[in-house]
């Protein structure tokens, strides 16, 4: 029965075996679409508007090829309309393009091709947008084409964001560059950079060459080029060659650190001096322990943080109007104390001491009431802004190269002011011999006075550089109220040579201490070994001379 049947269901299943791959062939012709063609980026673009233009596209890849065709055409505003572009400052308005000097696009714009031909905004001006890969490509292009420029600086900056690329297109303008370039400085980086491009080379002779370049640069990226390097040496004598290159970076960078730690200490000190000048007048010419004088130097960062909100366009000037402003007014406020409070406890150290502890407290009060107890924030000036890179392994920020200058400017004024001026003369006087200067018709309640104003200026002036380092608070001065009298104790009360000479060494011997003790045990020791010096050496550096000194 089943063999008679056998022709029949053959044919049922080669029936239904072509029906099944029909159906199937239609289901995969439903399914599979043909897909669109792949959208290509127009890349033919005859002149840099039409490359402006390609940058409206909505597809990034067209927007991306439109900005890597931008610099082809060489127009001298390329690299600004990248930048702006980068930055978030290029528009479109109609048919222009302009950028803007901020991001809203709203403030000093210009045309993008004319720079020097300025237009207004409109509403309906939209601004071309990147995404991050663009945004990189544009800062690698303009950093590699920096190093063409004729600002050393801008060249500096590229040749630092070009150090750690590896591609030939870099390598080559590096080479080109080099060639030409005068500045020590940039021409240092760009042998650091060939020598870590020879490490990767196969020629083994370059590998010396390489090798001695690096460990000739005290540069931590030059530490770790050979570092990574001794992993994969092709030899033994290579291996060793940049062992000892790695040792000699160490020994140098250590000294290079060394340097930093001094530089570090002097700045401190420079803080310490200007803190301490003003008390040593005081103190050494009155006899007056004044424990407001943190109050004074408080009063003059406040001035600085005054002035810069009635100059807020001249942030650069307002550090240089405020100096005079907070000597005058700290000088007032000094002259002040001593009319009212000071020149009834002459002879009375005790007695000014806490009688200036008591001003110090209603300053601080005073302070709270008008500019509320909050720390305030006084701008630094751009100057005074980045660091100082002398080498690739030592920078100085511009604020401690300014505090030291500052500081050593307010020393030799105030020293030629006692040395060359009437004032100073009879301050002198009546520091060595009261009596006698009284006797020669010099009034010493006057010179007291005015000394009195005089040191309370300089702390007001110190008040100043003060805020360029730290906010402004009611209890800035309480900081260094005590460092400054430690100052004038150890060098000679009275002495200005000395205040200079014991601050400087003391701010040195806490940031020397610092590494290894930490700032609290640094600052315990310290002030150990200011107790055994003045043990020794009780009248300090450069002792006070005069009768008044003997008494």
């Amino acid at each position: 029965m089943f063999l008679q049947n056998l022709p029949q269901l053959m044919r049922r299943s080669v029936f239904y075996v072509l029906l099944c791959g029909f159906l199937i062939g239609l289901n995969a012709q439903a399914i599979s679409v043909p897909a669109p063609a792949e959208t290509t980026p127009a890349v033919g673009f005859n002149n840099i508007e039409s490359a402006l233009k390609g940058l409206q596209a909505d597809d990034l890849a067209a927007k991306q090829a439109a900005v890597e065709q931008l610099p082809s055409f060489n127009h001298p505003q390329t690299e600004a309309i990248l930048s702006a572009l980068a930055d978030g400052k290029l528009w479109v308005d109609g048919e222009q393009f302009i950028i803007a000097s901020d991001a809203a696009g709203k403030s000093q714009a210009h045309l993008a091709l004319k720079p020097e031909q300025s237009v207004d905004a409109t509403a309906d001006a939209k601004k071309i947008t990147i995404n991050n890969k663009i945004r990189l490509w544009i800062k690698n292009y303009v950093a590699e084409h920096a190093l063409a420029r004729s600002d050393a600086g801008k060249r500096l900056a590229a040749m630092k964001q070009v150090m750690d690329k590896t591609d030939g297109a870099v390598l080559k303008q590096v080479q080109q560059a080099m060639s030409v370039e005068q500045n020590s400085g940039i021409k240092t980086l760009m042998l650091i950079y060939l020598a870590k491009a020879d490490l990767r080379a196969s020629d083994l002779t370059l590998h010396n060459k390489a090798i001695d370049t690096l460990s000739n640069a005290a540069d931590p990226t030059s530490h770790e080029a050979l570092t990574a390097y001794i992993e994969t040496a092709p030899n033994a004598a290579l291996k060793a060659q940049a062992a000892a290159g790695i040792k000699s970076i160490d020994n140098k960078l250590s000294m290079l650190k060394g340097v930093e730690t001094v530089s570090f200490g002097l700045s401190l000190g420079s803080v310490l001096v200007l803190s301490a000048i003003g008390l040593a007048i005081t103190f050494g010419v009155m006899g007056v322990i004044n424990m407001a004088h943190g109050e004074l130097m408080m009063i003059g960062a406040y001035c600085a943080y005054v002035v810069q909100l009635l100059m807020p366009n001249y942030i650069e000037w307002s550090i240089l109007v405020a100096i005079p402003v907070a000597f005058v007014v700290s000088g007032m406020v000094g002259v002040l104390i001593e009319r009212f409070v000071v020149r009834y406890l002459y002879g009375r150290p005790l007695e000014t001491l806490l009688a200036t502890f008591g001003v110090s407290l209603i300053l601080q009060q005073a302070v709270r009431t008008v500019f509320s107890p909050l720390n305030k924030m006084v701008q630094a000036p751009q100057w005074m802004s980045g660091a100082w890179e002398i080498s690739p392994g030592l920078s100085l920020t511009w604020n401690r190269v300014y505090i030291i200058i500052f500081c050593l400017a307010c020393f030799f004024t105030l020293l030629a002011i006692m040395r060359k001026t009437r004032l100073g003369l009879e301050v002198r006087a009546v520091s060595q011999n009261r009596g006698m200067a009284r006797a020669m018709g010099i009034s010493d309640r006057k010179v007291d006075m005015l000394t009195f104003a005089l040191g309370s200026g300089v702390a007001g002036v110190a008040g100043v550089a003060l805020s360029q380092l730290t906010n402004v608070g009611p209890s800035l001065g309480q900081a260094y109220i005590v460092d400054s009298f430690m100052v004038v104790v150890v060098g000679g009360v009275g002495n200005l040579w000395g205040t200079l000479v014991s601050g400087l060494a003391l701010g040195v011997l806490n940031k020397l201490f610092e590494p290894w003790l930490g700032a609290v045990l640094a600052k315990v020791i310290v002030l150990v070994l200011i107790i055994l010096f003045i043990q020794k050496y009780p009248r300090g550096l450069f002792p006070q001379k005069g009768r008044s000194a003997d008494e």
